[in-house]
């Protein structure tokens, strides 16, 4: 039997049909008036998305060169740096850091346990030179959100520059960036924008401009300052990725005919069905209860199930591909993403899929719970948020 691929990992999401054929266009001059165009567009409604007036930042790059941009242009050798942080993108980001010669200050959680904001404000007490703040929104290698609204609050509080990493998480997930005090907030095409890997998207408020310009850390191809002075030309300092941007161009639109609360509610209530679907086969949701990730689910698995054996099979013979975990969570989880262009649909089948999987493997019989158990979680949502 053959089944259509299904990709339910964290990112790269799948490309929806219409967002496939939008790349087949003839490749454009990226100097010329049709690319400045679609630039402008994709700026313009990205902003929206960010809930932001402050600048917004095309670069060429993958989510984390984001991040290495708003690191390069804002951070002095020698500055300190509050890392706030409960999995493995969190220490990626104070890696960040330490590399451009940061004193890195880490405020460390347990993976799969949010950031408190009361402790993270005692930090930054304790802490009055570290100008800069650097925030995880989701942490996909845990499968939590952090509580971004208050942990943001403490760092305009304490009247620090606040940095996000929201590369999995802005266009899934609700943000207010000005609203919410956020200074810089990046994101990758390659996640909820439907997108290939190829774009970060950046927002850079005045103050974060005002602090770039103080700081000394060496940068060429992740300029803020080059790139602004060509997005106002239409055009961006380096060869961009011309078919991302196409891509870009018509995800924005079909999450704008979509609308963006409907969006934020869809990736909620697959969310949940996939929480439930998962519990129903004996895995064990690892993040904390209220604060699981919209986008991504993590579990443990029942007792006697190799993880490494079951993401195999579900790939041969299912076309399902899973993630497992990452760090000190290596073969220890499973993580199943479920952003983008994702229905109900596609997570019966990676479900019905992981129930067939697990009586192959002798781990429980396959008898309908976990699609069951979907159904079930799905007909408890109001009609009105269906």
């Amino acid at each position: 039997m053959t089944f259509a691929p299904q990709l339910r990992i964290p990112g790269p999401t799948p490309l929806p049909e219409r967002i496939v054929r939008s790349m087949t266009r003839p490749m454009i001059d990226h100097r010329g008036p049709e690319f400045a165009t679609i630039l402008a567009e994709i700026t313009a409604g990205a902003k929206r998305v960010f809930k932001t007036e402050n600048d917004l930042l095309l670069l060429t790059s993958s989510g984390t060169g984001g991040l290495e941009s708003a690191v390069a242009n804002l951070v002095s050798p020698g500055d300190e740096v509050v890392v706030a942080l409960c999995g493995n993108f969190g220490e990626r980001f104070a890696a960040l850091a330490a590399a451009y010669g940061a004193d890195v200050v880490r405020l460390e959680f347990e993976w799969g346990q949010p950031v408190d904001p009361d402790d993270l404000s005692v930090v930054l007490e304790r802490h009055p030179k570290a100008r800069l703040l650097l925030l995880t929104h989701n942490e996909t290698s845990t499968g939590l959100t952090n509580p971004l609204r208050e942990l943001a609050r403490a760092g305009r509080n304490a009247d620090r520059i606040v940095v996000v990493d929201g590369v999995s998480s802005i266009s899934s997930i609700a943000i207010e960036t000005d609203a919410w005090g956020i200074d810089v907030a990046v994101s990758g095409s390659q996640k909820g924008w439907m997108a290939p890997p190829g774009f970060a998207l950046v927002s850079v408020s005045e103050r974060a401009w005002a602090q770039q310009v103080k700081a000394r850390s060496p940068r060429f191809y992740f300029d803020w300052k080059e790139a602004k002075a060509w997005a106002e030309k239409g055009m961006t300092p380096f060869t961009p990725a011309v078919s991302v941007a196409f891509a870009m161009q018509e995800g924005l639109r079909m999450l704008e005919e979509e609308g963006l609360e409907n969006v934020y509610q869809r990736h909620a209530r697959l969310a949940r069905a996939t929480q439930a679907g998962l519990e129903a086969l004996g895995f064990q949701l690892f993040a904390r209860d209220g604060y699981r990730s919209h986008t991504v689910t993590s579990a443990l698995p029942p007792p006697g199930l190799d993880v490494n054996a079951l993401r195999k099979l579900l790939d041969a013979r299912y076309g399902v591909v899973i993630a497992g975990g990452q760090g000190k969570m290596t073969g220890k989880m499973v993580r199943v993403g479920h952003l983008g262009a994702v229905a109900e649909g596609d997570v019966v089948q990676v479900i019905w899929a992981i129930e067939q999987a697990l009586e192959e493997l002798d781990i429980a019989p396959a008898d309908g719970r976990g699609v069951a158990a979907i159904t079930a979680s799905v007909q408890g949502v109001p009609a009105a948020t269906r």
